[in-house]
């Protein structure tokens, strides 16, 4: 038992407009989650209640080392964030920074000179690559790569292998832009098939990535008129006046050369079936749109590699990583209200956004300055939308448009208003179960289980005898199966699991003393064993059924609605009645069927008592 702690928040919703208020709360308890799940908590529950007009949120966070730190994390009003590309140049290298990196370089080429002087000298490639290379997969592997392709090395390696025999290593160390490289050169083999292709793309509203306002009917007729225009000679004119691609007014379409696995599926498929030198489409795929021209394709070769590896340093492992975001004044306190839209045209589900006053004089400067740029939504410091602004937008209103389904945008609302929405919340209670604590609850709950078995197995025997024996035996296979399951279906045995899992052996032998006290009339009747034993379990069954099927369906509300520890309860005694009815009515059954052959045909005092006498069978 690891122990963990059991929070209740309660969330301040005075400020906001009754109607709002459990789309609020729900809000927060998404934020909350994230939170708790981004800490590393396994299995935490979540969830929201109302007390009166009190909404609360309770927290379960099963083995938390730190609570404190949990609930500083948990504490916090959801932050919603707009933040704008980061255009500002990276700073330049001091003369110190520029120093570190001159020295490091020519202390690593000199020790990369050494390494090669031993190859040279007659030592082993592999021995030296083992001791002095700094990658990992060459220091293990004795500076075996593999075989590489042109695209998945520097370019420098692959032009010396290109001119180098199998067996053959490099006379000088070749200096690369990640370090300094001794090279060996193995054979050679086919690599895959590389191809030269451009494209147009036309996207439209709804696809993926796309700032285009066209809707997808306008985008396929406006594709297929271009692929009834486009040849060799004015591809590259075509994709710079028309493709919606970023930056195809300069690349003039061009994708360069690459190979299989490069491109989205659709977009592959049909460009495999393609000849060089054809044009194709329109192809359809997420993005939009798209007219291919195939330029070329050619077969490629790769060379198997070895390499003694010596880092270089650069100026990147100076200076720190650009934020690609810039933070502006405009936060979710600005922010009125979002709500899930449709557009009237197309019927596309959107997320519509209304600002305050302050909030639309700051998104009309933010929009003004990122015309056909991204503007990101962040919500706890994490992206959760990145739309392209596709116009000057003065009057504080704003719609983001993804691609979304019904519950995506709702979600999408639902997180932004939890951050807009001024929800704070405040920890009103707080309950910490210790290891040890857990250990002894644990230890307690063994115990009773084990003396309940006990006491039932006495009272088995005591009551009915051998058929009571039978039914210990039973027992103890329902218990061993039952744990089974819960190892095999990896049940999380809490207190209420465990408490379940007791209930239910109570319950597993109901059945048998259904069976039992059934049989006892039948014998009190004058049938035979035999028959009182068919008789017991055939006319007990429907009992037995009704019995257990109440009980399922009421752990099955239970699972439904209940919280966490609710849920573990109802899942072992259902897994548990489920099990017992398999151990009552078939190992039970197969042993007494097996043992009766071995007395009369009259009942006696082995099975269950019964003394009357009759001639009936």
């Amino acid at each position: 038992m690891q122990g963990g702690a059991h929070l209740i928040y309660e969330a301040d919703t005075k400020e906001i407009d009754p109607a709002d208020r459990p789309d609020a709360v729900e809000g927060v308890r998404d934020v909350i989650e994230r939170r708790v799940n981004g800490i590393g908590v396994g299995e935490p529950n979540v969830q929201t209640s109302k007390v009166g007009d009190t909404y609360r949120v309770l927290v379960e966070l099963p083995g938390v080392t730190d609570v404190n730190v949990a609930i500083a994390m948990i504490g916090e009003t959801p932050i919603l964030e707009f933040r704008e590309e980061n255009n500002v140049p990276p700073r330049e290298l001091t003369e110190e920074e520029q120093g570190q990196i001159d020295t490091y370089n020519a202390d690593a080429s000199d020790r990369a000179d050494a390494a090669l002087k031993r190859v040279h000298d007659g030592e082993s490639f592999e021995d030296v690559a083992k001791e002095v290379s700094e990658d990992e997969q060459s220091k293990v592997n004795g500076g075996y790569i593999g075989f590489v392709s042109e695209q998945s090395i520097y370019s420098e390696i692959f032009a010396w292998a290109e001119n180098a025999r199998e067996g053959d290593v490099s006379k000088k160390v070749v200096e690369t832009d990640g370090g300094y490289e001794i090279i060996k050169r193995g054979g050679s083999q086919d690599g895959d098939v590389q191809t030269t292709a451009s494209h147009i793309l036309i996207c439209y509203l709804g696809a993926k990535d796309c700032s285009a306002t066209m809707t997808k009917q306008e985008a396929l007729a406006k594709a297929e008129e271009l692929y009834v225009q486009a040849n060799a000679d004015n591809f590259v004119d075509l994709a710079k006046e028309n493709s919606t691609e970023p930056g195809a007014e300069v690349s003039g379409g061009s994708l360069g050369t690459f190979g299989p696995g490069s491109m989205v599926p659709a977009f592959e498929e049909a460009l495999s079936a393609a000849q060089p030198g054809e044009i194709i489409g329109p192809v359809e795929t997420e993005y939009g749109y798209h007219i291919i021209y195939k330029e070329a394709e050619a077969p490629s070769i790769e060379y198997e590699i070895s390499l003694v590896h010596i880092k270089k340093l650069t100026a990147t492992d100076i200076l720190p990583s650009q934020d690609p975001w810039m933070p502006t004044q405009l936060s979710g306190k600005n922010l009125d209200r979002a709500e899930v839209v449709t557009d009237s045209q197309t019927g596309q589900i959107q997320v519509s956004l209304l600002f305050d006053s302050e909030g639309t004089a700051l998104f009309r400067d933010i929009t003004e300055r990122n015309v056909n740029k991204q503007v990101a939504i962040f919500l706890d410091g994490s992206v959760i939308s990145a739309p392209v602004v596709q116009a000057i937008i003065t009057d504080g209103r704003a719609v983001i448009t993804g691609g979304f389904d019904l519950t995506e945008a709702r979600l999408l609302a639902q997180r932004l208003n939890a951050g807009a929405l001024p929800v704070p919340v405040d920890l009103v209670s707080q309950q910490t179960v210790g290891a040890s604590l857990g250990a002894a609850s644990f230890t307690s709950s063994v115990k009773a289980g084990l003396a309940g078995i006990i006491f039932v197995m006495m009272f088995m025997m005591f009551f009915y005898r051998l058929p009571g024996l039978i039914s210990v035996v039973a027992l103890t296979v329902y218990v061993a199966v039952s744990l089974a399951l819960m190892k095999l279906i990896g049940v999380t045995l809490t207190l209420a699991g465990i408490a379940g899992f007791i209930l239910s052996i109570g319950m597993a032998v109901d059945a048998n003393v259904l069976i039992f006290e059934r049989m006892k009339e039948e014998l009190r009747d004058g049938k035979s064993l035999k028959g009182a034993v068919e008789e017991g379990f055939l006319r007990a069954w429907t009992s037995i059924r009704d019995g257990n099927i109440s009980t399922l369906i009421t752990c099955g509300f239970l699972m439904f609605f209940g919280s966490s520890f609710v849920k573990g309860f109802a899942i072992t005694l259902s897994l548990g009645l489920l099990v017992s009815l398999f151990s009552a009515i078939t190992v039970t059954r197969i042993m007494l069927r097996f043992v009766v052959p071995w007395f009369s045909e009259r009942a006696n005092m082995l099975f269950l008592g019964a003394t009357k006498k009759s001639e009936n069978v």
